[in-house]
């Protein structure tokens, strides 16, 4: 797979700060360097597939669209009332995303049998 940084990392900050989310509870999350987040973002590195897979995962986005331009994300709404976010509250959102991706993709294909 050819990952376009640029749209990468811009797509990964736009949603990591529309979620509310700081680079430290995403390092936290992904098991990786806070640094290495804010070269991400910067478009200085690139993360693995697996990491960028974990992200969108959380994000509640596919894979498809940190790497391709026409494809459009509609976020899920998720309100979080708690004064601290673990790993484990963020690993439970990312599995719920995952489901509600999987669900709207499931009813996409369901309209064209129709």
């Amino acid at each position: 797979m050819m990952l376009n940084t640029d749209l990468a990392g811009k797509r990964f900050k736009e949603l990591r700060e529309k979620s509310g989310l700081t680079q430290a509870h995403l390092a936290e999350y992904l098991d990786i360097d806070q640094s290495y987040i804010s070269k991400f973002e910067k478009k200085e590195r690139q993360f693995g597939t697996d990491t960028l897979q974990k992200a969108a995962d959380l994000f509640g986005c596919s894979l498809d669209y940190f790497i391709n331009e026409k494809v459009e994300h509609v976020a899920p709404v998720i309100a979080l009332r708690a004064n601290s976010v673990t790993v484990e509250d963020l690993e439970s959102i990312a599995r719920i995303n995952k489901i509600a991706l999987n669900l709207r993709y499931m009813e996409n294909l369901l309209e064209g049998v129709r």
